[in-house]
């Protein structure tokens, strides 16, 4: 069984239709990328999953039905999302940050992942008590990643993380994500750049225009002609 299985997704933005019956599955341990051009429905499909979307379908992950849990429920179950656009606390520090990610614990681990959040992310260490509103856009990145870590996610949905950032600074979170991924997370990756989500995920799915037209291993989506004139700039 998948540890997420999504069957017949709609998602309607009043009488627009963003996501149409589309079906797609994530086994656990996997990363998992949906690829396409803008408004093709990845981000909208991610909300839906979030809950914070009303849709038409069915969502399971590890067997339950999401369809009667609200959004904030999802996060005491391992399902974690990494919005487009950081939405970082602002205001708060980074360490205030990191905290509210674990919102919902009340184990004894809190303060052990911390310092396991700033040993995968040392800039964070270095910018504790700065407010995150004045970090750089690769930092607000790196802290909206190790927020949702810090909630022990088993399924961590990532929208646009390269956004914006540098080249090197792209290159660093997409280290970040091979790290997530080496200690157990599994990874559903929404991309615009198709050539760094390929390189990184085990399989892929293609969406155009709210529906999924291609579905295949990274390598064989990295050698499609299809793929490859429209993504990859070749």
């Amino acid at each position: 069984m998948a540890l997420l299985e999504v069957n017949n997704l709609e998602v309607h933005y009043g009488g627009i239709a963003a996501v149409k019956g589309i079906s797609f599955s994530v086994e656990a341990g996997e990363i998992v990328c949906l690829i396409g051009a803008n408004g093709a429905g990845k981000t909208s499909t991610l909300k839906a999953l979030a809950r914070l979307l009303p849709i038409k379908g069915d969502i399971r992950y590890g067997g339950e039905s999401l369809d009667k849990l609200p959004s904030h429920a999802l996060v005491s179950r391992g399902l974690a999302l990494v919005p487009e656009g950081r939405g970082v606390f602002a205001r708060l520090s980074v360490a205030e940050n990191l905290d509210m990610g674990a919102y919902h614990r009340s184990d004894n681990g809190i303060a052990a992942d911390l310092q396991r959040m700033y040993e995968l992310l040392p800039r964070l260490k270095e910018r504790e008590g700065q407010l995150a509103g004045t970090l750089s856009g690769g930092e607000q990145q790196m802290l909206a990643i190790g927020r949702a870590l810090m909630g022990r996610p088993k399924l961590l949905l990532l929208d646009e993380p390269s956004m914006g950032l540098a080249p090197l600074m792209v290159q660093k979170i997409f280290d970040v994500i091979r790290d997530v991924a080496a200690q157990g997370v599994t990874i559903l990756l929404v991309e615009q750049n198709a050539r760094l989500a390929l390189d990184v995920c085990s399989r892929g799915y293609v969406m155009e225009s709210g529906r999924i037209t291609i579905a295949d291993s990274a390598t064989a989506l990295a050698a499609d002609p299809r793929v490859r004139a429209a993504y990859l700039g070749e």
